[in-house]
């Protein structure tokens, strides 16, 4: 069993995000032009049907956003789901969750610092790529440590940039496809959704595993719970929001590239797809779309390190990781500074020995898994715990459940032996320090 105190006088997270700054957070960790980088896989997998792929993947994660949404009202706490499913299920599996999110959250940042570093490169090769990995996972800390409302104002203007190259993107394919010789044909606007001659449900599903990576990083808002205004609505609604924003938006993106560069033509290069399929309609796209992929990343890595930090946090609080220094926060930024740190250390020196390639499958064997423990842990308090059994507290859960566990049953070899060895590395610490998971930890819901 846990403890839970509401009482404290040390040093607080500051309540100051808005509705709006927790939905450009997750956007912004999501990314939005996420399935750009990835649409050339996407509709090779798919044979095209790239959109109705994204739009399903859409309706299952929001089954687990409705699950981390419902259970932030309960628990407004930094920890996110290591809080969820220690407090409704126990606190070892508490752990063992919590551990998965930490290598999940500090992935995400050291990808995107070599991603950032290997295509900035590109643009400037004067300077040499681990130049550039010192460069973002230096500014990444950087920002961090200013504040998260620092941070919220960078997120604002990230998504103000993308935004208007996604809508520069929307017009000069709207001017292409209007004037496509094929634009009389009924059937040439419905084929990204369904082509008779190309589909299948082997296809579809294939595809819409990989789609469902689009949508990793949602969880993340959760982990804000301490610095947002009124947690035990907003934290829901914004959870709920990216994912309907970022479905509808990321369905846009590939339907106007699905009628530019039909799944019957070859791609170029299959990494860099989106980016030829708009520069057919604009040749200056090839850079700008480019440029703002680096930017995405950018963001995306701003955002994780925030995230990993309060998990970090949250753990440290909680007595699950040693408290001086994961549990302290910085008393002029009202930061957890020290995490901050951590977690950039390890962006950059992860970044020297960790390829894009191999981060990029491990990042989701740490999300499945805590995604999983969320939805178990939604299930046990709204359905199994509760006196009046009800059809809308069964289905998101179990559902969310379901989905998550054969997405994770299909991660690449590599993944899995690797996402194995970091889980038996963090029990058996878990059980040292916990003195085989019989102490109790302490879990605080701080005052809103």
């Amino acid at each position: 069993m846990s403890d839970l105190s509401t009482a404290s006088s040390a040093p607080r997270l500051r309540r100051t995000l808005t509705l709006w700054d927790l939905i450009l957070y997750g956007v912004i960790v999501i990314q939005p032009v996420a399935p750009m980088s990835a649409f050339g896989v996407l509709s090779n997998r798919g044979h095209g049907h790239v959109v109705t792929a994204i739009l399903i993947a859409m309706v299952a994660m929001l089954f687990t956003g409705i699950s981390y949404g419902r259970m932030a009202r309960a628990y407004p706490s930094a920890g996110s789901a290591f809080t969820y499913v220690a407090q409704e299920i126990n606190p070892g599996i508490g752990f063992v969750t919590g551990w998965s999110m930490v290598m999940d959250y500090m992935l995400n940042p050291l990808i995107c610092t070599v991603w950032c570093a290997e295509q900035t490169h590109e643009f400037a090769p004067g300077i040499p790529v681990w130049g550039w990995k010192i460069f973002f996972a230096g500014v990444f800390t950087l920002l961090n440590i200013q504040g998260i409302k620092t941070s919220a104002r960078v997120n604002t203007v990230m998504a103000a940039g993308m935004g208007a190259v996604i809508v520069v993107v929307f017009l000069t394919a709207i001017r292409y496809i209007l004037g496509s010789s094929h634009a009389s044909d009924p059937l040439y606007f419905t084929r990204p959704f369904y082509d008779p001659q190309t589909f299948s449900w082997s296809s579809l599903l294939g595809c819409t595993s990989v789609a469902v990576l689009t949508y990793i990083g949602f969880d993340g808002i959760s982990t804000l719970s301490e610095e947002a205004e009124n947690p035990r609505r907003n934290i829901m609604r914004a959870t709920v929001l990216t994912c309907v924003v970022i479905g509808f938006l990321s369905a846009a993106e590939v339907y106007v590239a699905q009628l530019i560069w039909p799944a019957s033509q070859a791609f170029p290069n299959e990494d860099t797809a989106y980016v030829y399929a708009a520069a057919r309609t604009w040749a200056p796209l090839f850079g700008v779309v480019g440029v703002t992929l680096i930017v995405a990343n950018f963001g995306s890595g701003l955002g994780a390190q925030i995230g990993a930090a309060r998990l970090l946090f949250g753990m440290g609080r909680s007595n699950a990781l040693p408290k001086s220094f994961f549990g302290a926060v910085e008393p002029k930024h009202r930061i957890p500074r020290n995490n901050v740190l951590f977690v950039g250390a390890i962006a950059l020196v992860g970044s020297f020995l960790l390829s894009y390639d191999l981060g990029l499958n491990m990042l989701n064997f740490g999300a499945l898994i805590a995604f999983m423990g969320v939805n178990a842990a939604a299930f046990l308090r709204y359905y199994w715990r509760a006196k009046e059994k009800e059809l809308w507290n069964l289905v998101p859960p179990v559902v969310g459940f379901i989905i998550c566990l054969l997405l994770w049953l299909n991660l690449s070899h590599p993944a899995m032996k690797i996402g194995g060895l970091w889980m038996a590395v963090g029990i058996a610490f878990g059980a040292w320090k916990t003195r085989g998971f019989r102490e109790k930890l302490s879990f605080e819901v701080p005052p809103e």
